[in-house]
């Protein structure tokens, strides 16, 4: 028996009024999902959350989705974008996200960053600058207090940073204010420990010293010759040490692989021992190359019992309270999802294709549709309502639609995201 996971990032939503009080998923128009829904049994996930958290996030649900509890085994979210985007990472390095940001220009030739009180984040994303890798080059080779700084590209304005070498510390804050017009925050350590200190000592340095480096920087010049905003600070957060976590195989004794485009998802996948497996045009964004994705897990059913498939625009849509895109995309799913539960004729009927209950790509596989969390299109953020999830490969139920409201009424009930690897097992009796 096989199973393939395909998580549809922030796939839940809350009713929306100018969709007549319904869902994006609720609208769309998914004949194959629900084919799937009808053949398999339904129900709803209980998102991850730790009690500090207010919503749930990416990280630490798929962790819990993949049968690993957070609680234990969560490393913080920079190891996983740091080993999603080629990092080899060693026992020890601490790994933050990183975005290029814009802080107040004028207040910057006033008052330079680091001199008095901190200036203010204009845009977190530096007008979503894509082309970060000159500003990256400037920064290599900076050591500080016998710790090297390490940076490295990830998509559009974000990036990764690695600090290597010793007396370091995990326990300290991020500068992200995460809110525009708010200062940016200076990194304070979290206890009195002696390498708290002294890593949020370094890391103001840092900040400080690639400031200087940005503001100067003839490209940063260029951009704003051009009327663009200046990538001119760099905002942290997601700080986290890597540690080896057991691996995917040795905890479930299945060959698992990992097809995704984001690199917080390929990292993941990385770090719990599976292959990536490569698609040409897989990305996080809305144009990702979804038919290559579920043809490449088609093709990977050959070789492993265990598929993590993660799509993300349907997050990123919500976020950016496009309702109605997110709507469609979750139609383009559907249609490609297709090409994974049939397959084409090898008969006289060439180019037909064979009907979803026969296809042979099927037998003996679980397929199971679900999501990490839910994103709120209105208040365009992650929120707590719980997840629709349907198993396709072992029985039926009385849902003919796969939805919010439809899954309520599922064999499955709830249950929390930790207990799908163990029913899933269970089921396919592994």
């Amino acid at each position: 028996m096989k199973i393939i996971l395909i998580i549809i990032d922030g796939l839940g939503d809350k009713p929306i009024p100018q969709l007549g009080n319904k869902t994006p998923l609720e609208v769309a128009k998914t004949p194959n999902l629900d084919w799937l829904a009808k053949n398999g049994i339904c129900g709803q996930a209980l998102p991850f959350r730790f009690p500090r958290q207010e919503k749930p996030e990416s990280d630490t649900c798929h962790l819990a989705l993949l049968g690993y509890d957070p609680k234990i085994y969560y490393l913080g979210r920079g190891p996983y974008e740091a080993a999603g985007i080629g990092i080899n990472l060693k026992e020890g390095d601490l790994a933050l996200r990183v975005n290029f940001a814009t802080l107040d220009p004028e207040g910057v030739a006033s008052r330079p960053y680091g001199a008095g009180k901190n200036l203010k984040v204009i845009d977190r994303r530096a007008g979503r600058i894509e082309k970060t890798q000159p500003l990256i080059d400037s920064l290599k080779g900076i050591e500080i207090g016998g710790v090297k700084f390490l940076m490295k590209k990830s998509w559009g304005h974000r990036a990764v940073l690695v600090l290597r070498g010793r007396n370091l510390s995990a326990k300290v804050s991020n500068s992200d204010p995460h809110r525009v017009g708010s200062e940016i925050k200076s990194i304070v350590a979290k206890n009195k420990s002696v390498r708290a200190i002294f890593t949020a000592d370094i890391l103001n340095k840092f900040l400080y010293k690639s400031h200087q480096i940005l503001e100067k920087h003839p490209f940063n010049k260029k951009r704003e010759e051009k009327g663009l905003l200046p990538a001119n600070c760099i905002l942290t957060r997601g700080t986290g040490f890597f540690i080896k976590t057991p691996s995917f195989k040795k905890r479930y004794g299945l060959s698992a692989c990992c097809i995704a485009g984001g690199a917080l998802y390929k990292g993941i996948g990385k770090i719990l021992g599976m292959d990536l497996i490569k698609v040409k045009g897989a990305t996080g964004f809305p144009n990702t190359n979804l038919k290559g994705k579920f043809l490449a897990a088609k093709r990977a059913l050959r070789k492993y019992n265990f598929i993590f498939l993660h799509i993300k625009a349907t997050d990123s849509l919500a976020e950016d309270e496009n309702f109605k895109g997110k709507k469609e995309f979750i139609e383009r799913i559907d249609k490609n999802i297709k090409t994974l539960i049939t397959e084409p004729c090898s008969s006289r009927a060439k180019g037909k294709m064979r009907t979803k209950s026969s296809s042979p790509n099927l037998k003996n596989t679980f397929i199971v549709v679900t999501a990490d969390h839910s994103t709120c299109s209105l208040l365009k953020r992650h929120c707590s309502e719980l997840i629709p999830i349907l198993i396709y490969g072992n029985g039926k139920d009385s849902v003919k639609k796969f939805s919010e409201k439809t899954c309520k009424k599922g064999k499955l009930g709830i249950i929390k995201q930790l207990e799908l690897i163990p029913r899933l097992l269970d089921l396919a009796k592994i």
